[in-house]
């Protein structure tokens, strides 16, 4: 579907290829969207403080293989180990929102 600009949006994108929000394959995407975007920011973040990823792995007690899956989208975390790697290893805070 396009719009009056000959262009197609993200979301009619998604509609059409998971289906609409709220239905299960559209709600795997959009999780694993998050985790792949948090990967990305905190590469950002280590890469922004010139840190490689063994230094911020030793900053915050675990170890680069960890810090990379993460990166790369291929490990699930937890909140307070996310919250020690933000902190402690790169000196941030984390800002969370809750969209209903």
């Amino acid at each position: 579907m396009k719009n009056k600009a000959n262009v197609t949006t993200l979301d009619e994108l998604l509609d059409n290829k998971y289906g609409k929000k709220g239905e299960p394959a559209r709600e795997q995407w959009e999780q694993e969207f998050e985790a792949f975007r948090l990967g990305v920011l905190l590469e950002q973040a280590r890469l922004k403080l010139g840190m490689t990823q063994e230094e911020l792995a030793e900053k915050c007690g675990t170890n680069k293989s960890y810090i990379s899956r993460i990166e790369n989208n291929a490990s699930d975390i937890r909140l307070s180990t996310l919250m020690k790697i933000i902190h402690t290893g790169l000196g941030g805070h984390l800002k969370l929102t809750l969209d209903l």
